[in-house]
């Protein structure tokens, strides 16, 4: 399951391309074991909301491909749920990365 995602999901191979990102940022900074928890906390919340979302999109299309009221519903729910998840990755970022970022930013200015 978790393999399936990023070849159809656009969303889920934006949301990896951050993840690496991220990652490579946590490493060039030598961020601290904290930091990195909080890090992974917050790809892996990311990475299991878009990983739900895709699962309810499948199960509504499945048992009713034409449009419902309902399965609006349940899609833009699951879809609320990865938004979240994302701005708390966004959050987290900032507070890890926004300070050093605006430090590199200066010494080049």
């Amino acid at each position: 399951g978790i393999l399936y995602p990023p070849r159809p999901q656009r969303n889920m191979r934006v949301h990896a391309a951050a993840a690496v990102a991220a990652c490579l940022l946590g490493a060039g900074f030598g961020i601290s074991a904290g930091e990195w928890l909080w890090l992974a906390l917050a790809i892996t919340l990311v990475v299991s909301a878009e990983l739900m979302n895709t699962a309810v999109e499948s199960a509504v299309d499945l048992t009713r491909p034409a449009p419902h009221p309902l399965a609006k519903i349940a899609k833009d729910t699951a879809a609320g749920a990865v938004f979240m998840t994302a701005v708390f990755a966004v959050i987290v970022g900032a507070v890890l990365f926004g300070g050093r970022l605006l430090q590199l930013l200066r010494s080049f200015l």
